[in-house]
């Protein structure tokens, strides 16, 4: 279960997705959250559809990789999905007594699924210095207004970096207590939360001690913020982010028209 989170991990491959600026792929990803809320007809829905399609063949990750990445997030998705389904009004499909399934709900729950796999697909193809560094670059003028950008930046940046991390700490302990006779699988529902104490406090202590040592590390290598740093690899845009941004344009073009103008789907 553990080896099955890969929510904020990055797939190394060297397809054209993984070759883009961050930035291109922070705008596209902009843009494909921001449509997803546009009128709901089968073209919006069939476009978005085939959009995520393109995206995850031309990143070349695995489908099934992708897939596993959402058991990180299944109850929270599945509780989620249910609820759309069966509370959100419209034209039913199914009715049977009090239950009440739409087709406005499925719909809506099959836009959430697509929601966290087109945002996680972001991650899987930027590495996480890539990443702060698109973000910074993006949201620079809000230095301006006096916004730690550089910062907040880091934050995530270094948020994605643990999560790896701090996955395999918690397989390491999970095992430790296996090994001592720590039963995670069978009894009570209270059993089974007393057990996870053991998990907890531990992963805890780790979490602490990591970020203690990663706190020493920027400190004896005077890191100070992003004021007066230079890059080693600074961002440049080259001919197939612009060509990238076009196609973007387009899709964002073409989603308000289906959405908005055309009268056929809805």
């Amino acid at each position: 279960m553990i080896k099955d989170i890969t929510i904020g991990q990055y797939y190394r491959s060297d397809s054209i997705l993984h070759r883009l600026d961050p930035r291109v792929k922070l705008v596209g990803t902009l843009i494909f959250v921001i449509t997803l809320f546009f009128s709901k007809s089968s073209l919006t829905y069939a476009a978005s559809l085939l959009f995520l399609a393109l995206m995850i063949g031309l990143s070349t990750v695995p489908l099934s990789f992708i897939v596993r990445g959402l058991k990180a997030v299944g109850v929270i998705l599945l509780f989620s999905v249910v609820i759309n389904i069966f509370f959100i009004p419209g034209e039913a499909i199914v009715h049977f007594g009090v239950i009440r399934i739409t087709k406005e709900g499925v719909v809506t729950a099959v836009y959430l699924v697509m929601l966290v796999l087109g945002t996680s697909l972001m991650t899987f193809t930027t590495t996480p210095n890539e990443l702060t560094d698109g973000l910074e670059k993006s949201l620079g003028f809000l230095k301006l207004i006096k916004i730690p950008v550089h910062e907040i930046a880091m934050m995530m940046s270094i948020a994605l970096r643990f999560i790896p991390i701090l996955t395999e700490e918690l397989d390491k302990i999970m095992k430790a207590q296996t090994a001592r006779g720590v039963d995670f699988k069978n009894g009570s529902f209270l059993h089974r939360m007393k057990s996870m104490v053991p998990i907890v406090v531990p992963l805890f202590v780790a979490a602490v001690r990591r970020a203690n040592d990663l706190a020493l590390a920027m400190e004896s290598r005077c890191y100070h913020g992003g004021e007066g740093r230079t890059k080693m690899k600074p961002l440049k845009y080259c001919r197939r982010d612009l060509l990238a941004y076009l196609f973007l344009a387009l899709f964002l073009a073409l989603m308000i028209y289906l959405g908005f103008f055309c009268p056929i789907g809805r």
